[in-house]
């Protein structure tokens, strides 16, 4: 056995582009909320609209509680 060291390949060591990542899903719930001022007439669309911005902040907010408290590498 290696001992108490993790197995790990790699490109898991490779630094990520996290910020850019948050940023660009930032960027893209901005984009889907202005999508809401259209020429569509029915509510349904807004709907899904408002749920898919509101789940990628939700995924932003929830990675940096989760590196803050240091449960997320």
């Amino acid at each position: 056995m290696a001992g108490s060291e993790p197995v790990t390949s790699p490109d898991q060591h490779k630094p990520g582009y996290r910020k850019a990542g948050q940023i660009g899903a930032v960027l893209s719930a901005l984009a889907l909320l202005t999508m809401l001022c259209g020429n569509h007439e029915g509510r349904v669309e807004d709907i899904f609209l408002i749920a898919g911005a509101a789940l990628l902040l939700l995924i932003v907010i929830g990675d940096v509680v989760l590196r803050r408290n240091g449960l997320r590498s």
